[in-house]
């Protein structure tokens, strides 16, 4: 490179932009670019939302948008409080994290904690089935559990560092 000129390096791990100038004067400067950064983050968890639900619509009983194509609002509303969950966790996630490796590890290790609280639901409730009473369009299932995925989203968020 000939003196003077410059560079774009950007790292998606840490989600800054850094400007590299071989000119003798300043060396490193660090710049952060929040819209790349915003786009990246977006881009990410869009990515993580569809395969966070595809996880959970393969660990449920039912066919979530099938479901929802035909009317039913229980589905509607457990789906929807799973959408704001994941959504919610990985908000904690980009909050707390610098770049989108550690955001995704948390939103992820997140997620899996979330899953484990649709499982712990279910076996709270052995009068009947979640998964069934939600696929027959039991309002008041979907509701609930649209609620636990949401507050509990709220308490694995806290608690990301």
């Amino acid at each position: 490179m000939k003196p003077g000129r410059c560079f774009y390096v950007y790292n998606i791990n840490i989600g800054c932009l850094y400007l590299i100038d071989d000119g003798g004067g300043s060396g490193l400067v660090f710049l952060k670019n929040p819209y790349v950064l915003t786009a990246a983050h977006f881009a990410a968890a869009s990515l993580a939302v569809i395969i966070f639900l595809a996880i959970f619509e393969m660990v449920t009983q039912y066919k979530d948008w099938e479901e929802i194509k035909r009317g039913n609002v229980s589905v509607a509303m457990a789906t929807g409080g799973k959408i704001f969950g994941i959504c919610n966790i990985i908000r904690y996630s980009i909050q707390h994290n610098d770049g989108i490796g550690h955001t995704l590890l948390w939103s992820s290790y997140g997620f899996l904690l979330l899953l484990i609280a649709y499982f712990v639901f279910e076996f709270l409730t052995p009068m009947f089935k979640v998964d069934e009473e939600i696929a027959a369009d039991n309002r008041a299932v979907g509701l609930l559990s649209m609620i636990i995925s949401i507050a509990m989203s709220y308490v694995i968020g806290a608690s990301i560092i």
